[in-house]
């Protein structure tokens, strides 16, 4: 499962949190319907070359949160979630990537309309990228 999740090591985030925070991404983007498999804790570190149980303190922290569900020798899937709970999640991942954003643009001490702007063009840059435009 290639290019399952990303990880930066450079990123003063834990690489258990991205991992963490990438399957949320994928189960809120409705890419990860319940009932699909993910890579096994030895699979996903050997491809990102992390320490397994980064991996395993990362899926763990999902499976409490009812995000992945263990089915005992056949795997971890993505789990059947309520509508709310994915809401919730996206809310979550949004506030947290716009209170990074902020951080950023009042350190350089750009304006809210300038913030926005910027904002702007990146959504569209991404939104071309996803329709297959160029970047």
């Amino acid at each position: 499962m290639a290019g399952f999740v990303n990880v930066d090591p450079s990123d003063a985030v834990p690489i258990w949190k991205q991992i963490e925070d990438g399957v949320r991404r994928l189960a809120v983007s409705g890419s990860s319907p319940a009932g699909t498999g993910v890579p096994s804790v030895r699979e996903l570190a050997r491809e990102l070359r992390v320490n397994p149980a980064t991996v395993a303190k990362a899926y763990s922290r999902l499976a409490e949160a009812g995000v992945l569900i263990v089915r005992r020798g056949e795997g971890t899937f993505f789990a059947e979630r309520s509508e709310d709970d994915i809401r919730k999640d996206r809310q979550r991942i949004l506030s947290e990537g716009a209170l990074r954003f902020a951080e950023v643009a009042v350190m350089v001490q750009a304006g809210r309309a300038e913030a926005a702007e910027e904002l702007d063009r990146a959504f569209e840059k991404m939104q071309s990228n996803e329709s297959g435009g160029e970047a």
